[in-house]
């Protein structure tokens, strides 16, 4: 899965759940074939047997349908991909990063953001995207930084009091 040796022998911890993510894209691309090669082909000819093409609608959805799956098939490989390239050495051992657990105060409140792959965010329970808004902010800061963040509702700032970065999660386990 990981191009960095350290990222495949740092242990299932932090890195399960990108593993997990991994197997969701593999089975939805094997969904996605079995589809495009054996049922599709199947619609595509029994429309193909009702006449005239230019009218048909039954071949015409199934050409669409053909067309979605190949174009999602191929975003699937490109995600795969981009998950494969994660490498343990590009991340930051001192700032927020990607599997960083931060956390920040704003107006008195504490909270808790862990950085994770965009297939994984949940802004409800804190996990969020690099590609977030307060992702983006906090990329590559550290403990004592505030950084703003310009939301719909405004700019907030937040300042990081806690920072547990993937490196620090493997040292543990």
């Amino acid at each position: 899965m990981i191009v960095s040796p350290d990222f495949a022998s740092a242990g299932a911890g932090p890195f399960s759940r990108m593993l997990d993510i991994k197997k969701r894209l593999q089975d939805e691309i094997q969904q996605l074939d079995y589809e495009l090669k054996v049922n599709l082909p199947k619609e595509i000819l029994k429309a193909r047997e009702h006449g005239d093409l230019r009218e048909n609608a039954e071949y015409k959805a199934a050409k669409e349908r053909q067309s979605f799956l190949q174009a999602r098939v191929a975003q699937l490989h490109r995600r795969l991909a981009a998950i494969n390239m994660v490498n343990l050495d590009r991340i930051p051992r001192d700032k927020v990063g990607l599997g960083s657990a931060v956390t920040v105060r704003h107006d008195g409140d504490e909270m808790v953001y862990e950085i994770v792959v965009p297939e994984d965010s949940d802004p409800t329970i804190g996990r969020i995207s690099p590609s977030s808004p307060i992702g983006k902010c906090l990329l590559g800061h550290e403990v004592g930084d505030s950084v703003e963040v310009r939301v719909p509702a405004g700019a907030k700032t937040y300042e990081i009091t806690k920072l547990v970065t993937i490196h620090d999660q493997v040292k543990d386990e």
